[in-house]
């Protein structure tokens, strides 16, 4: 049997590090700032914020919600992102997806300076991250959060072979591109690659990351005994159910290491959100911090 990666644990470890890191500004007179940017009324995004302002106050940063209606226009966000964009007090900004269809939420993400970009989508951040570029600058928070996992579970990642499901800007490209810095050999796979490819690769992963959004893609029979299973999927089934892309019950027979759904990836998304929003606040107030996470 498979031991399970409890993400809960680790992300609680990381949220008393950041703690640690935010007492540290306070006693320099800067309080980390986070500003979020939600359009509509999705429920499950209004959830998702709510949680972020919660984990942020515990930790000592000042999150404030900036919320726009669904008929809200283009030139309105990008207006309050410039406006944040020149706020002292702000010093990560995030627009919450999705937006409305009349948005161009690549437009908007490309209006947040990379300084405050602290999901880590901005081209400039994410052409260094690929470029494999020296120097701090923030990377995507739920493979960022993934790799601090790894770290935290020991897991020897050098000259490993990796398989990443799923090629958003999100999880599956920032994946691959810090994983391939670990030097670890990398396939990504999406939508389009035939199901008996993907199948072969799985057989020789030891690594796997699965983002898709589908329930099941990857069963217990797909892996390579002993793989690292880090399952990042979310997936609310009819009856109700929470369930990751990886069928957990034929899966935690076969893996090494898995991560369950929920309670895996998922709470580690938020609590590198609130790390990079304080790295980000150091650096805008020319701060430099002990790095205390490094030990989770």
């Amino acid at each position: 049997m498979a031991k399970i990666i409890d993400g809960k644990a680790i992300a609680k470890k990381l949220r008393g590090a950041v703690s640690e890191q935010t007492a540290i500004l306070k006693e320099q007179s800067v309080i980390p700032g986070l500003a979020v940017i939600l359009v509509g009324e999705d429920p499950a995004s209004e959830i998702y914020v709510r949680n972020k302002e919660r984990a942020a106050n515990k930790v000592g940063v000042h999150a404030e919600t900036f919320k726009y209606p669904s008929t809200a226009t283009e030139a309105e966000i990008l207006d309050k992102v410039a406006a944040l964009n020149v706020d002292d007090t702000i010093d990560a900004i995030l627009v919450q997806s999705p937006v409305p269809s009349q948005i161009n939420e690549q437009k908007v993400q490309e209006g947040i300076i990379p300084e405050k970009d602290v999901d880590g989508f901005h081209p400039e951040n994410i052409g260094r991250l690929y470029a494999g570029q020296a120097g701090y600058y923030p990377i995507a928070n739920t493979p960022r959060g993934i790799m601090t996992m790894l770290q935290h579970e020991k897991i020897d990642l050098s000259n490993k072979h990796a398989v990443v499901i799923g090629r958003s800007i999100l999880v599956g490209r920032p994946m691959f591109a810090l994983l391939q810095a670990a030097n670890v050999s990398v396939t990504l796979l999406h939508q389009y690659t035939p199901a008996t490819l993907r199948r072969e690769l799985l057989a020789v992963a030891d690594i796997v990351v699965v983002a898709t959004g589908v329930p099941d893609l990857v069963m217990g029979a797909d892996l390579k005994p002993g793989a690292v299973v880090m399952d990042v999927g979310m997936n609310r089934l009819p009856n109700n159910e929470l369930v990751g892309d990886v069928n957990f019950v034929s899966a935690e027979k076969v893996a090494g290491a898995i991560t369950p759904v929920p309670g895996g990836v998922g709470p580690m998304t938020i609590a590198t959100l609130l790390q990079t929003t304080v790295e980000l606040a150091a650096k805008h107030h020319h701060i430099e911090l002990e790095q205390g996470w490094q030990n989770i």
